[in-house]
């Protein structure tokens, strides 16, 4: 009795075939393998301008209590007309509205409404300080001056932080500079970010009586100051 012996079907041909997808595979692995990291240097600088506050803005408010909701309403309108007549003639100051608030004023037991209190207030900006110096010494009068705010203007504020962003960057570039000089490297720049970081304009806090007496109004001492304005700018560069 002869065994058969069944023939392999690992050809020849089959073996070429392997050997070829092992060979293309190879450069695909290759390909896989993470490039060597490059050191980086990290750095950040901060500049600054300082500048005149050659803006105000202030905030006035007319605020009344009555039992009857209609008749405040009238009352606080009458006032609120008042104050805009006053200050028509201040075509430097712009007055807006800021809201018109009313709210219950319960009893002491907390239980029934006692009366009604009723606030508007006007928002007032002029870059003619004197100006507004004078209608809120006026105003005063008639209303109630809640806050008086010094600040650069908008134009004034974007040239400071444009020109400290400039004097940033250059210190940041030249700080890498140095930093790759000591150490025996090249540097190039990856990446930059840019932040304002400027502080924050002087605020004064002004409270006047509601019913002070027309001669005794007088401009408002303002001092206009200045503020600084910051920016800051982180930069990451390679080490070649």
């Amino acid at each position: 009795m002869s065994l058969s012996r069944r023939p392999s079907r690992f050809t020849l041909s089959t073996f070429s075939a392997c050997t070829l997808a092992l060979l293309l595979a190879a450069p695909v692995a290759r390909a896989q393998v993470p490039p060597p990291q490059v050191p980086t240097l990290d750095l950040s600088e901060e500049a600054s301008r300082t500048v005149s506050n050659d803006m105000a803005a202030a905030q006035a408010y007319v605020e009344m209590s009555d039992r009857d909701p209609a008749a405040l309403a009238r009352k606080v309108n009458q006032r609120s007309t008042e104050v805009l007549a006053l200050l028509k003639p201040y075509s430097q100051v712009k007055v807006q509205s800021a809201g018109i608030s009313t709210y219950p004023v319960y009893a002491r037991n907390g239980g029934q409404i006692e009366s009604w209190r009723m606030r508007n207030t006007l928002s007032l900006e002029s870059r003619d300080i004197a100006a507004l110096s004078e209608a809120v010494g006026k105003l005063q009068a008639l209303a109630a001056v809640d806050q008086l705010q010094l600040r650069p203007s908008p134009e004034t504020f974007r040239k400071a932080r444009d020109e400290a962003m400039v004097d940033a960057l250059k210190a940041v570039e030249a700080r890498a500079a140095i930093a790759g000089n000591a150490l025996g490297k090249k540097v190039r720049l990856r990446s930059v970010s840019i932040g304002d970081s400027g502080g924050r304009p002087p605020v004064m806090y002004r409270r006047a009586p509601m019913a002070m007496a027309a001669a005794e109004a007088a401009p408002a001492p303002i001092e206009a100051g200045e503020t600084q304005v910051s920016v800051t700018v982180s930069g990451s560069f390679e080490l070649q």
